[in-house]
């Protein structure tokens, strides 16, 4: 990990100092998501209602550039320039690197499909299982690391050797047992703990952002 990008885990517990007990856990998770981009793995997240929000902001922060400038590496520009003409320029000049990731909240038919067709709390574990590969990185998000249909989708993720990083509230809740890297805000009010969970994955996609396109 470069010393800038441990410097953005840092500053987080100094912009907020109640989060100083999650430090340790956000540096893990972020070394976790480091390997996994550089063994060629993916990003997936799931929670429900303003979780759910929290899952499609990360992949949006990640999918696209966050606050580093992000041009696309040299071997796809190559392939764009043998492949798409004069185009190729304009593909060039605005498109940016991406770090894969993948939100399983916005998968709204195939969700609702399984949901009336099987058992509507396993829907995040059904995609999981669907594409889930050993290596990859699941964000499973629960204020009270109760919610069900999480729970199934990290049970199911270990078993598949996914990477699960819990983020949660409270006491940590059943998600706790199923985590590889726990991040419990020390906050008991729902609000309150999604009011924290935001600055945690801000540090979580700036600094891996930084690792691999920072200066």
């Amino acid at each position: 990990m470069k010393a800038s990008t441990m410097a953005i885990c840092k500053d987080l517990a100094a912009r907020y100092p109640d989060l100083q007990s999650c430090e340790e856990a956000v540096i893990q998770a972020v070394g976790t998501l480091i390997q996994s981009y550089k063994e060629g793995g993916k990003l997936l997240v799931c929670g429900n209602g303003g979780s759910a929000s929290d899952s499609l902001h990360i992949v949006g922060e990640l999918m696209k550039s966050f606050v580093a400038h992000r041009p696309l590496s040299l071997e796809k520009q190559k392939a764009l320039r043998a492949a798409c003409g004069p185009r190729a320029d304009y593909y060039i000049e605005n498109l940016e690197g991406a770090l894969p990731a993948i939100a399983l909240v916005s998968e709204s038919a195939l969700t609702t499909a399984y949901m009336n067709d099987k058992e509507p709390d396993l829907c995040f574990a059904q995609q999981v299982a669907g594409i889930g590969k050993k290596g990859d990185v699941l964000i499973a998000i629960s204020t009270s690391g109760n919610s069900t249909n999480v729970l199934y989708a990290a049970d199911v993720a270990r078993a598949l050797g996914v990477h699960v990083i819990a983020l949660s509230g409270r006491d940590g809740g059943k998600l706790k047992a199923l985590g590889d890297i726990n991040i419990v805000v020390p906050e008991t009010e729902t609000y309150k703990i999604q009011e924290r969970h935001l600055p945690i994955y801000h540090c979580l996609c700036l600094a891996v952002e930084n690792e691999f396109f920072g200066a």
